[in-house]
């Protein structure tokens, strides 16, 4: 059985509804064949993301920059998954207030680094809250976990 790892900083009640709307997305019982596993990335190791066969983050823009815990996650785990999970499918959704371009360019580059896949251009929730983003969030989440049930990731 495949495995789709839901990295998601969510210490808000928006956040938490895109968490939890991704989940629902990827869990969608017509999803065959795929084990989803949501951490938090204070909670996330190496052995995770190794075990997972693809990922998706999910981090609010902090100061123009991924949630200090996701780059807590990256420090502690950068070295031990270099060169040990390369090509490893990854998605990223962003809840930004104003831009998201900076925490967009600080994921592509350690994901980069790390010669990870990104099977799609990153989500940005971007403005005042919108319901509309819960829906994108699912669908993120529901093509993560297809990709992987059809093998195409």
């Amino acid at each position: 059985m495949a495995q789709l790892l839901v990295m998601a900083h969510a210490p808000s009640p928006n956040l938490e509804r895109l968490r939890d709307a991704a989940l629902d997305g990827a869990r969608d019982p017509s999803i065959e064949g795929v084990d989803v596993v949501a951490k938090a990335p204070l909670d996330a190791g190496p052995d995770e993301v190794r075990a997972a066969d693809a990922v998706l983050l999910l981090t609010p823009e902090n100061l123009g920059y991924m949630s200090g815990a996701l780059k807590d996650f990256f420090d502690r785990s950068f070295y031990e998954l270099l060169d040990r999970t390369d090509a490893l499918p990854y998605a990223v959704l962003v809840r930004a207030g104003q831009d998201g371009t900076g925490t967009k360019r600080a994921l592509e580059s350690i994901c980069g680094g790390l010669k990870w896949r990104a099977v799609q251009d990153p989500l940005i929730c971007r403005g005042p809250w919108q319901d509309a983003f819960e829906a994108q969030a699912r669908d993120l989440g529901a093509t993560l976990a297809a990709g992987l049930a059809a093998g195409i990731f």
